[in-house]
């Protein structure tokens, strides 16, 4: 089946998204062996995170999210006046450097952790390396948001969620309430 994301045509099958208590979600992801890239099945998983994150309206997932313990994640990053966003990606294998201190709050929710949203610091920047599904070599600088989201889904390759990363979790909190108080709320300050 195909579907459009930002304009791109894509396709894949809907998986199912593991919730927090899969054993899953707190192990370290394996490595994507060399012999994989260039594979139809590492293709069908690329196109599959796609997918689900695409119909579970999310900006990412990584493949420890659909079950599958690999060092694999998608993501993008929608525009909007400010800035054109980021196109659909797979990234496997990846390897992140930071740049500056974490101390950028903002609030964050998962696909695995349903309903929630707490305040989260991150890294202002980072410098990704890894590879494409068919083993191409991957180069990405990002920041703010963008940085955000690779920061959440590869720490799902390391077995940690967003809550686990949280300084107060005072913050914690249903999206349905945050949704109804919004006006009540501080603004997010450094960390």
């Amino acid at each position: 089946m195909m579907f459009r994301l930002g304009g791109k045509v894509l396709d894949g099958r809907r998986r199912e998204i593991v919730r927090l208590g899969h054993p899953v979600l707190r192990r370290r992801a394996e490595e994507v062996p060399e012999a994989r890239f260039g594979t139809r099945s590492l293709r069908d998983l690329g196109r599959d995170l796609l997918r689900t994150m695409n119909e579970g309206n999310g900006v990412g997932l990584a493949a420890p999210q659909v079950a599958v313990p690999w060092r694999v994640f998608s993501y993008y990053v929608p525009g909007d006046d400010e800035d054109v966003g980021v196109a659909p990606r797979v990234i496997v294998n990846p390897v992140l450097e930071f740049e500056g201190e974490p101390r950028e709050l903002a609030w964050e929710g998962c696909l695995s952790v349903p309903g929630l949203r707490g305040l989260v610091p991150r890294y202002p920047g980072l410098r990704l390396t890894g590879r494409d599904v068919e083993g191409e070599p991957v180069e990405i600088h990002a920041a703010g948001f963008h940085a955000r989201v690779i920061q959440h889904e590869f720490d799902h390759l390391d077995g940690v969620v967003f809550l686990d990363r949280m300084v107060n979790l005072h913050s914690l909190s249903f999206e349905e309430e945050l949704d109804r108080h919004q006006d009540d709320l501080l603004e997010p300050v450094e960390a």
